[in-house]
């Protein structure tokens, strides 16, 4: 469990950081992800959620 807290509070950390050093930066990214189809959006996703999984994997492999 503690685990998991510390891996919410790491992706508010830089979830907040990008929006309080870059907030036009990010309307544009969304602007742009709007105007991609659904199924390239879905695709990212699960690109982005088997890339947390290896980063996950390689830290709890190295100890953490």
């Amino acid at each position: 469990m503690a685990v998991a807290l510390l891996a919410l509070g790491l992706v508010l950390i830089v979830e907040g950081l990008v929006w309080a050093l870059a907030p036009s930066i990010v309307e544009r990214l969304l602007q742009e992800m709007r105007a991609l189809p659904e199924a390239a959006r879905r695709q990212l996703g699960l690109l982005g959620l088997v890339i947390g999984l290896i980063l996950v994997w390689t830290a709890k492999r190295f100890g953490a």
